[in-house]
């Protein structure tokens, strides 16, 4: 693996803060006869920007990075598609892979996928890992397991499985597979619906963990406030249903909500906040189409008990993960969400204001699919994209 820090040439941005402009350039919509059902719930405002952002590749040759994770002392554990979980530093320096790591199935779009430490991390050594689990005959489910990292970080011990998808699938298609803690050391999980017509409809179902969000508790039984805990006619772990493929999740910082963020069909990426009980739509009503320009079902993008996101694209952003910038490193981008994309790229910000999207801006597109994003403890963003000789990058303003 080379390490291979450097600065890239700067991406300058010259416009004024936030007025009301034309939404960001994106050409006509794929399903141009549906209409939002509020205002700016798609293509707000482009946001005015007057910051210079600046790239450092920190460390590249990872292959299909997926997720990351700051350790307290500032490095980052770092997860690999195809079963490796590294640890590196600010500087660049790379591990060996960790060992003790539970098997995956690495086809299509599955593998190692998320990680995230346990709040207790600095008394527990705790580290929670998603990746499709595979379960025989070609099926596979998403399942998350958690073990404790030895002192030097050379591997995983104690590794147990704390939760698994039901029903496993055989499909290589939508995992979901991000993990973010609740303010309450709950857990919540998001899950995709394995992307096959047959499965995809099981999203609208109680009895099973298909397209849904999950929250369970550190050791993976259900919490009692769950909305269908003690229901014998559902699974107790469920948050919110009727999702798609939730491949970005975070946790607003003021509110401590949940917000999501799917991959829709061709169109129809959705940003949602989803809460207890509520049903989400998918397939029953979407933005945009099948990707063979088939409608979705019957092709109906509201419905009466059904929830509406909060935003939704078309064209695609192709969504990533994301991340609500806290920091003072890049002036005014403060509650801002920053989302990575896999197409076009690179990362895109939204303004927000009482749950309802402001603005709109799009930066870094020249970095290609951008698969993760986190703000580090220095204040700076943190990217990894979504490539075979993939890389590790450091954004900052220019100074």
């Amino acid at each position: 693996m080379r390490v291979a820090p450097f600065l890239s040439p700067l991406i300058v941005l010259m416009m004024t803060p936030a007025v009301m402009a034309e939404p960001v350039p994106t050409g006509p919509p794929n399903a141009p006869s549906q209409t939002p059902a509020f205002e700016q719930q798609t293509r707000a405002p482009q946001l005015e920007d007057k910051t210079s952002l600046e790239t450092t590749t920190v460390a590249d040759g990872l292959e299909l990075p997926w997720g990351l994770a700051f350790l307290p002392d500032g490095d980052l554990l770092v997860t690999e598609r195809p079963g490796r979980l590294r640890r590196i530093t600010p500087e660049g320096e790379v591990s060996a892979p960790i060992e003790g790591l539970p098997e995956v199935d690495a086809r299509g779009q599955g593998g190692l996928l998320d990680v995230s430490l346990a709040p207790d991390f600095a008394d527990t050594r705790l580290v929670y890992l998603s990746y499709a689990e595979p379960s025989g005959n070609g099926e596979n489910a998403t399942a998350v397991a958690r073990g404790r990292l030895s002192e030097d970080s050379t591997r995983l011990t104690d590794v147990e499985t704390i939760f698994q998808q039901q029903p496993a699938w055989d499909s290589t298609k939508h995992f979901g597979s991000r993990l973010v803690w609740g303010t309450d050391g709950t857990l919540w999980i998001t899950l995709g619906e394995r992307s096959l017509v047959e499965p995809r409809q099981l999203a609208q179902t109680l009895d099973n963990t298909i397209g849904k969000v999950v929250r369970v508790n550190a050791d993976g039984s259900v919490p009692d406030g769950n909305p269908f805990a003690g229901r014998d006619d559902a699974r107790g772990e469920i948050w919110s249903l009727g999702h798609r493929n939730l491949q970005g999740a975070a946790r607003h910082p003021d509110t401590g909500a949940l917000w999501t963020i799917e991959h829709g069909p061709k169109g129809g990426d959705e940003l949602n906040r989803p809460e207890p009980g509520l049903n989400y739509g998918w397939p029953v009503i979407t933005y945009g189409e099948d990707y063979s320009g088939a409608a979705i079902g019957q092709g109906i993008t509201q419905k009466d008990s059904l929830e509406q996101p909060i935003y939704y694209w078309d064209p695609v952003i192709a969504p990533g993960d994301m991340t609500f910038y806290t920091g003072d490193q890049f002036d005014g981008w403060q509650n801002s969400l920053v989302i990575a994309s896999l197409k076009p790229g690179g990362i895109v910000r939204l303004t927000l204001d009482d749950n309802r999207v402001t603005g709109e801006a799009r930066y870094l597109e020249t970095l290609g699919r951008v698969r993760d994003v986190a703000q580090g403890p220095d204040d700076d963003l943190w990217l990894l994209t979504d490539q075979r000789d993939g890389a590790l990058i450091r954004v900052q303003p220019q100074k």
